[in-house]
């Protein structure tokens, strides 16, 4: 590794406009990145570490200046070079990977023609030569039949092989550094463990330094040589990998740490003889449609899906993108119409009596449908932005008969059960984090008194104390309102930490199911086997100091 780093950041901070909840984004930040070291930089949502890659690129928006230090690209200063000579580096010596590909790449272009446009803008190669080079480097990121891929638009990829077209563009031209802003995050847990994998055998071939920037400590503990923190834009502490995950220093640093969650699952004694509060017989979901030329095409998303949760009790369902997990999830809500089986809502104190909600008529759902509520996985795009925290909350209950003054006093009640002020209800979503936005989906799926909450990824965006806490916080409400919950997640560490019973999914059939805690310590399908030889950093202990 070289003694000259190929990034060193000196005494570097950015502003932030007027009016904001602090002066700067980052504040007097340095470290280094050296030649074929990896550096992950951490921390919440608001501690600067897209910023700061942003900075780096010259990317920053006007409104955050660089106010001080300098940022040097192999020992040149860029921290305020014209953007012409901006334009010439991106891609050339340092280039970045998005956190969401879908939105990075442009939709009305041709995967190949977007990896050329690289070419294009920074060499004097041929069309020839671009494009022998351009199927060169799809063939490096390991994507299946390269000539199709380069013909192919972006909505013709699944998410794994959109972020590979993100990396060959971003390394096309051998960059000797390569910024990667959450790169994983939005990929189920054996596609996240391909694209590390592809990530670090690239970048220990060709030698380059990677700034890396997450909030998964999984991720961490795989790919790091070196971990840098950082809290409120300060850097709080940088060292070695080991160093800073078993004997973290810094308050800050340990209370991180301790909030990752382990694969060791705590086996809770469950009432067998508790009502059956959602039975689940032979679901199904079938999508049939036709392409340009007439042809019927049919995609089998659940089948033959079967499972009980009693009340009091959590199940999980897990799999990868596309084992048809959240479309059971809205199969049993009925935001989409089952094509068979029977979803089955037992009645309160009637013993054995339930509904069948999967075929009935929308009509005949109302009233059903208070006594099934769904947290989504995107807080932000649940809320109606333009509605405060008390419209959105008391909408429900109103309509179903609730006075305003009852639903208002209930909205007080369970926001301060999911720890919000009540002062919240009079401000809108946007004026929230990510935590606390969701902390408000929970309690307005509550407004409604409901006997099965089914959470749809809902943590999985969130950093990883705030994922914690809510994790925590429906531990909490299941045991205090006796709730039945169904949770939908592809990540296995967060699956430890909530469910009771397991269900595997995989191309929508359920391939295992049993107590949590017999399928984690004794998976038995090859495929369960292979989503927990993927989950990231699963052999690393991390200190809890």
């Amino acid at each position: 590794m070289s003694d000259t780093p190929v990034l060193s950041i000196e005494d570097v901070s950015v502003g932030l406009p007027a009016g904001a909840d602090r002066a700067t984004a980052v504040r007097n930040v340095s470290f280094t990145v050296g030649r074929g070291e990896i550096v992950c930089l951490v921390g919440e949502s608001g501690s600067g570490k897209s910023v700061l890659a942003q900075a780096v690129m010259g990317l920053l928006p006007r409104g955050l200046p660089v106010q001080s230090g300098r940022i040097r690209l192999e020992g040149e200063d860029i921290t305020h070079v014209p953007a012409s000579r901006l334009r010439e580096l991106r891609a050339t010596r340092m280039g970045m990977i998005f956190q969401e590909p879908m939105t990075a790449l442009n939709p009305v272009m041709t995967c190949g023609d977007q990896v050329d446009e690289v070419l294009r803008e920074h060499t004097s190669l041929s069309p020839e030569q671009r494009r022998a080079k351009v199927l060169d480097i799809i063939r490096e990121v390991m994507l299946p039949e390269p000539e199709r891929i380069i013909a192919s638009y972006p909505h013709q990829l699944s998410g794994g092989q959109r972020q590979r077209i993100m990396i060959a563009m971003a390394l096309v031209l051998d960059p000797v550094l390569l910024i990667a802003d959450e790169p994983t995050t939005a990929l189920d847990v054996t596609t996240q463990a391909q694209i590390l994998k592809l990530v670090l055998d690239l970048q220990a071939r060709r030698g380059t330094g990677v700034l890396f920037i997450t909030h998964d400590f999984g991720v961490v503990a795989e790919v790091a040589h070196r971990v840098a923190v950082l809290r409120l834009g300060e850097l709080v502490e940088i060292g070695d990998k080991q160093r800073v995950l078993q004997h973290p220093v810094h308050s800050y640093t340990q209370m991180l740490v301790a909030a990752v969650p382990t694969l060791n699952l705590q086996q809770r004694d469950l009432d067998g003889d508790a009502p059956i509060v959602l039975s689940v017989k032979g679901l199904a979901k079938t999508y049939d449609s036709r392409n340009w030329f007439g042809r019927r095409r049919r995609v089998d998303a659940a089948q033959d899906v079967s499972f009980e949760i009693r009340r009091g009790q959590t199940l999980g369902i897990v799999g990868e993108s596309g084992s048809g997990k959240s479309t059971v999830a809205r199969c049993i809500v009925r935001l989409i119409d089952p094509s068979g089986g029977q979803v089955l809502l037992g009645r309160p104190g009637e013993g054995a009596a339930h509904d069948d909600i999967a075929m009935l008529p929308p009509r005949a759902l109302q009233p059903l449908r208070k006594r099934v509520q769904i947290v989504f996985q995107d807080p932000y795009r649940s809320l109606n932005p333009r509605r405060t925290v008390a419209q959105a909350m008391v909408e429900g209950p109103m309509n179903y008969g609730l006075s305003r003054e009852a639903a208002l006093a209930r909205a007080r009640e369970l926001l301060g059960l999911v720890r919000m002020d009540p002062s919240a209800m009079d401000r809108y979503p946007h004026q929230f984090s990510g935590g606390q936005r969701q902390r408000i989906c929970i309690a307005r799926a509550l407004m409604m008194d409901p006997e099965l909450l089914v959470a749809d990824e809902a943590v999985s965006a969130l950093d990883v104390s705030v994922q914690a806490q809510v994790l925590q916080l429906l531990a909490e409400i299941r045991g205090r309102l006796n709730l039945a919950m169904l949770f939908i997640t592809h990540d296995l560490r967060v699956a430890s930490q909530v469910c009771d019973q397991l269900v595997v999914m995989s191309n929508g059939r359920i391939v295992e199911s049993g107590p949590a805690h017999r399928v984690f310590a004794r998976p038995e399908h090859e495929y369960t086997q292979a989503l927990f030889a993927a989950a990231p950093g699963r052999g690393f202990a991390f200190g809890r100091s």
